[in-house]
């Protein structure tokens, strides 16, 4: 018998008690507080296919006096469950807001953990949208990642948004994060969260660090993102992927140098007449040993040669 299914006959043979015992609880998630009351749970350079794909991302929270706001909550149930209970560990106060980058499973699948504790859904105004043409794909491919059995009530939206190219301002108590929705970038619902006690800049993927950005919305409007964030005063950034840095600029250029790199290749590709195959094929800027970019740089290929052929 597996652990959760041990789990769940002892409950039962508890007369179904509401709260499972403490041998059956998940373990906390680790963090790490990168600035006062900013907690971050670094994910692992993994592909989605590969075991563990369920925490790749970063995610984490911020504690308030009066509450905590979640920032992204994994890619499983299970993940999101730790992480509820480093939340624990770390902050007396209750969840008010969980907040969703985009619509990425690595980053939205550990929602239903958070149902049930009066936790206000937050995100990006295309977000509930992304979300709907996305729950067939989730329960077709990431089933296993849900609680058994796998269920579209399993998969959250938000219940509160931010307008496109607006602000939202949500309160800790004595503390504010500041919500801004960007246009089609990344994806096509990318919600960046500042924190203004901290100077502290979560960029969900908008910014990878040291693994092959990955291209899913417009490459031309990714680039005109970092562009307007290469010039925002903040301390330090969290990137949806790999290292938090102290220097948004530094952290940006790597990145915004190989997408301005894929840009032209897959223009000049285009402008000899080329076809889709040779352009995946000869595109191949420098990319300094990034992760996973066998993988990653030919679907960019293809994505950006979709978008820049009817230039």
């Amino acid at each position: 018998m597996n652990r959760r299914a041990a789990c769940t006959a002892f409950a039962a043979a508890l007369c179904f008690v509401p709260v499972p015992p403490a041998w059956c609880a998940p373990a906390a998630l680790a963090v790490a507080e990168v600035a006062p009351g900013v907690f971050v749970h670094s994910g692992r350079p993994l592909a989605l296919d590969a075991p563990g794909h369920d925490d790749i991302a970063n995610i984490g929270f911020v504690a308030g006096p009066r509450c905590v706001a979640v920032i992204d909550t994994g890619g499983s149930v299970r993940v999101g469950r730790a992480l509820r209970a480093a939340i624990s560990e770390h902050a007396r106060a209750p969840v008010c807001y969980v907040i969703n980058t985009h619509v990425h499973v690595d980053h939205v699948l550990g929602n239903a953990a958070f149902t049930g504790a009066g936790a206000q859904f937050v995100g990006h105004a295309l977000l509930a949208d992304a979300m709907r043409r996305s729950r067939d794909f989730f329960l077709k491919n990431y089933a296993d990642d849900l609680d058994a059995p796998a269920s579209a009530v399993q998969i959250i939206g938000p219940d509160r948004s931010v307008p496109l190219g607006g602000d939202l301002e949500l309160d800790l108590g004595a503390r504010s994060l500041r919500l801004h929705a960007w246009p089609k970038a990344h994806s096509d619902c990318d919600l960046t969260v500042y924190d203004t006690t901290t100077g502290t800049l979560w960029s969900g993927d908008l910014l990878f660090v040291q693994r092959t950005p990955a291209l899913d919305g417009s490459l031309t409007g990714w680039l005109a993102a970092i562009d307007s964030l290469m010039g925002t005063p903040v301390k330090r950034v969290i990137p949806g992927h790999g290292a938090v840095s102290d220097d948004l600029r530094a952290a940006l250029m790597p990145e915004r140098q190989y997408l301005q790199a894929l840009l032209a290749g897959v223009r000049a590709e285009i402008a000899q007449g080329k076809p889709l195959q040779d352009a995946v094929r000869e595109v191949n800027p420098e990319h300094s040993g990034w992760q996973l970019w066998d993988a990653t740089h030919p679907r960019n290929v293809a994505r950006a040669y979709q978008e820049l052929e009817w230039e």
